[in-house]
């Protein structure tokens, strides 16, 4: 097919499920002539499934692409992709090669939480989007409802593009050449609308807006293009694609608007899939992003197998291919901005940059679901171990494993469908018929604070020591890698070799084994021998000193997460609502849909949605459903249980060790990973002199909240003087008055003394006799005593009196007894004050002397901090919250917790005053 000289577009479509996906794609290669027919999903007979199990169930599995013309101006090669959610990852792997993409929205069912996803995934990847409403000759399809939540759930800068086009051909009607030609005499095919029109286009753009309102220049084709690739402006259509109405418009739309990027002269690719054809020869998809690519080009890729990782081979082109369907063109040579299938490279993988484009781009979504794979009687482990990873090649996702001391294979999968098209590809290309054992979730982990690995290989005549940054990411953001690391320490093809080694690794967590993720790390420190040093000996390192990392970080279990869009009829509102609630999942406020029923949105674990699918259809009668897309993964909801369940022991995975080797007269020797620190040949500076990896401070007594202090404030803490520090803590406290007192007025009193007495009386009654957990024995080292500041103030007469005056004054009186009070109190003392109305106020919390004190973050009570923390310290700790307030006595209690009333601690405060006079 000539494509010289014309404009070439990769445009994808997406979808939902039974949204029309196919049936637009039908409709766009019929209208521009690529197919002498147009054919239907339910008839079996359209170009895009041609796989016997896409047309049986009349889904999409495999993603395909297609050539076809636009116009004499614009070829495009059109990719067709997986609507269904089991497929996502297949669908995501296309969006990394794309100009533009049509995201198709069903008008009878709107944006549904597949829509979500798509929109997400196709943001992150930053591709222009089109929109197309399809089903509208459906009578439930309002078009003004439907793009009011249009640009309600997904974007304020869609427009609709309707009717800008005067389409002088009837529906259905092709010109004779198969391309859809200009409309209207001289090629006018368009009539732009009004001021509402341009004034729509103008917000989209600050500067365009300004120009717009103050000029009075009108927004021109060019402005169009450039807000469309710039993803400022999203324009939407409205048709019906079995009908063909709205298809020509959006053929129009493309050809004027879509704009292909401009590329570089250097040769450069990105694969996005890897695929076997009939014959069974593996071809690599890749888009040719720079230069140009020829038959019999040497390609430089990376070696196949751990043990050469980080060394390179040399791969020759075979064959370019130019498919469109099931058939092929062989080329010659394919230029920047084409998408083709090569053979000849065997090691190469979905995501992997070629030529100038070095790394590699790694998928957002990834399955939740982990199964065994159970085989036929009498079948040969290895042989189907090894099938598997072909298959995975295809489906990296799959992340096909073999449990070395049992020998048991499982698989990752994203749901139910996708498990029984891996079973029907077994039979299909190897004849063997797998089965699936019971599932299970997928857990990964993070890190929560920053933390320096190190890890040493020095058996004899072998050495690396490698010195690695943990640092935690974005949540969804995955593990990057970087060096940050002076050449004069560690020569550059070392730092290189490390980095190739950590994209190789699957890193697994300390705490259930399960794969690392949201997590950047950087080398910023090493050291190689002359003569010793060997290119294994790096991985080695490399590995224990990501390990030791994590053992000395603080991990995070992190789940699954769906987000979920349920319609059902009103009355079963409050049954949804508490069945979520149950589940450990959260809920929006219901909506009223025009049809009078409702639509509540929310999360909800993985681990607990279970079947409630075929539950809510259930006690729906049939008139309910739930639509789910994959929010994320997310801290997880009961982390001790899975712990304690999993089982896993980090230090006897022998696969990826915790400590490190050094040489010891003579031999090797291992040396744990919590003693390696002191063996290290290689000191960064980043402990020592910046502090960041201590974690035992001055405020270790206050556990897991209070270690948010970063060591190196501590020490300058302590090089105050007493005066200096007073005048520190009074500045940051009259700036949070300040803020607090503007905007909001004084302190209001908190507290009555004698409807404390009453409280106090009823909350005697009302506490449950012994449902409440027994009080555990520890140390008076162990004890915390949380102080609610108002309410104490209040309960105090001096205090309250100085209070009525000076709010600031009451509290640094409070401040300097309880410092007193702490000095002589083995417990830990931490005094709670509100500022849940300071503004954008984040959890505060200062040291005073020797005290402990909290401001709570904006919306959170002293009573809600109290509670929190109350409840997860009492865990472990003996904690005692100072309160005169009824309802938190109560929920203290319930948590295991001490209780003493604002009188009681008064008394306590004075008692021990006393002992310190008869001590003097």
């Amino acid at each position: 097919m000539e494509t010289t000289g014309k404009k070439h577009l990769n445009i994808g479509i997406y979808a939902h499920v039974d949204a029309g996906k196919t049936t637009l794609s039908e409709a766009l290669l019929y209208l521009t002539g690529a197919v002498r027919k147009s054919g239907r999903v339910d008839h079996g007979d359209t170009f895009f499934d041609s796989y016997s199990l896409e047309r049986s169930r009349g889904i999409t599995i495999f993603s395909k692409q297609a050539e076809l013309d636009l116009s004499e101006n614009t070829h495009v090669t059109l990719l067709d992709t997986p609507g269904h959610a089991d497929f996502a990852p297949e669908t995501e792997r296309t969006m990394k090669v794309l100009d533009a993409a049509i995201l198709i929205i069903s008008g009878a069912d709107g944006v549904t939480s597949q829509v979500h996803t798509l929109w997400k995934l196709l943001s992150h990847y930053k591709v222009p989007i089109y929109i197309f409403v399809n089903k509208m000759d459906q009578p439930q399809s309002d078009k003004d409802r439907i793009l009011e939540d249009i640009k309600k759930r997904l974007s304020d800068n869609v427009v609709d593009f309707s009717g800008i086009y005067n389409d002088s051909l009837p529906n259905g009607e092709r010109a004779n050449n198969g391309c859809l030609p200009p409309w209207g005499e001289g090629g006018a095919k368009r009539r732009m609308r009004g001021d509402d029109f341009q004034e729509s286009l103008a917000v989209c753009d600050e500067a365009l807006l300004n120009a717009y309102l103050e000029e009075g220049r009108e927004v021109t084709d060019d402005d169009i293009r450039a807000l469309i690739f710039s993803r400022k402006l999203f324009p939407c259509l409205f048709g019906s694609a079995l009908k063909m109405e709205g298809v020509k418009e959006l053929i129009a739309l493309l050809d004027d608007f879509a704009k292909a990027p401009d590329y570089s002269k250097d040769f450069a690719a990105r694969v996005y899939k890897i695929s076997r054809d009939t014959n069974g020869t593996r071809l690599t998809w890749l888009k040719v992003m720079g230069g140009a690519l020829h038959v019999r080009d040497v390609l430089t890729m990376p070696a196949a197998g751990g043990a050469k990782a980080g060394e390179t081979i040399s791969a020759k082109i075979d064959q370019i291919r130019i498919y469109s369907g099931e058939k092929y063109e062989l080329l010659q040579e394919a230029e920047a901005g084409r998408i083709v299938a090569v053979t000849g490279l065997d090691t190469s993988y979905a995501g992997q940059g070629l030529g100038a484009l070095t790394g590699e781009v790694t998928e957002v979504l990834s399955p939740i679901l982990s199964s065994r794979i159970i085989l036929p009687e009498g079948a040969d482990a290895f042989a189907a171990y090894k099938q598997l990873l072909e298959l995975s090649e295809e489906e990296p996702l799959l992340s096909v494993k073999k449990d070395e001391e049992t020998g048991d294979l499982s698989v990752r999968v994203m749901g139910e469908v996708q498990m029984e098209i891996l079973k029907h590809r077994c039979m299909e290309r190897f004849g063997l018929d797998i089965d699936f054992g019971d599932e299970s979730i997928v857990y990964k982990e993070t890190i929560k604070a920053p933390v320096e690995g190190v890890g040493h290989f020095e058996p004899l005549r072998h050495y690396a020591e490698v010195h690695l940054l943990l640092t935690p990411g974005e949540p969804g953001s995955g593990l990057s890698f970087d060096a940050d690391c002076p050449v004069d320490d560690l020569a550059i093809n070392w730092q290189n070799l490390i980095l190739s080694h950590l994209e190789e690794f699957r890193i697994r967590g300390v705490l259930t084994g399960s794969e690392i993720t949201d997590m950047k790390i950087t080398v910023i420190g090493g050291r190689s021998h002359l003569k010793h040093t060997e290119g294994g000996d790096f991985r080695e390192a490399t590995m224990r000193a990501v390990r030791q990392g994590l053992m000395m970080a603080e991990s995070i279990l992190l789940e699954p997460v769906y987000d979920f869009t349920a319609e059902l009829p009103s009355e079963n509102i409050g049954r949804l609502l508490s069945d979520i609630q149950k589940m450990n999942g959260t809920t929006n406020p219901p909506e009223m849909l025009p049809d009078g029923t409702s639509s509540v949105t929310g999360s909800v674990p993985a681990s607990e949605l279970s079947d409630y699918a075929r539950e809510l259809i259930s006690y729906t009668h049939g008139a309910g459903r739930i639509s789910l897309s994959l929010r994320g993964f997310e801290p997880c909801h009961n982390a001790e249980e899975v712990i304690a369940e999993k089982d896993y022991d980090p230090e006897r995975d022998i696969a990826q060790p915790t400590g490190s080797v050094f040489c010891s007269h003579g031999a090797g020797t291992v040396i744990p990973w919590n003693e390696v620190r002191s063996h290290m040949h290689v000191d960064t500076g980043w402990t020592t002199d910046a502090g960041k990896n201590s974690v035992e401070t001055d405020l270790t007594s206050l556990g897991d909240k209070l270690q948010s202090f970063k060591s190196e404030e501590i020490r300058r803490e302590k090089e105050l003087t007493y005066e200096e520090r007073t005048r520190q803590y009074n500045a940051t406290i009259q700036e949070l008055d300040n803020i607090f007192e503007r905007t909001y007025g004084p302190v209001k009193p908190r507290y009555d003394a004698k409807a404390d007495e009453e409280r106090r009386r009823k909350a005697a009654n009302k506490a449950p006799e012994k449902k409440y957990r027994a009080q555990k024995e520890f140390s008076p080292d162990d004890a915390y005593l949380l102080v609610d500041g108002y309410n104490i103030i209040y309960a105090n007469d001096e205090l309250r009196s100085l209070a009525e005056s000076d709010m600031k004054s009451a509290r640094d009186k409070l401040m300097d007894i309880l410092s007193n009070f702490q000095g002589y109190r083995r417990e830990t003392v931490i005094l709670v004050f509100d500022a849940y109305r300071v503004p954008s106020g984040t959890e505060h919390v200062l040291k005073y002397h020797n005290l402990d004190v909290v401001f709570t973050k904006e919306a959170e009570t002293a009573d809600q901090y109290i509670e929190r923390t109350a409840h997860e310290y009492s865990k472990k700790n003996r904690v005692t919250v100072a309160t005169s307030d009824a309802i938190e006595q109560v929920i203290i209690y319930g948590a295991g917790a001490m209780r003493m009333s604002a009188s009681d601690f008064w008394y306590e405060v004075k008692r021990t005053e006393d002992e310190i006079r008869a001590k003097i």
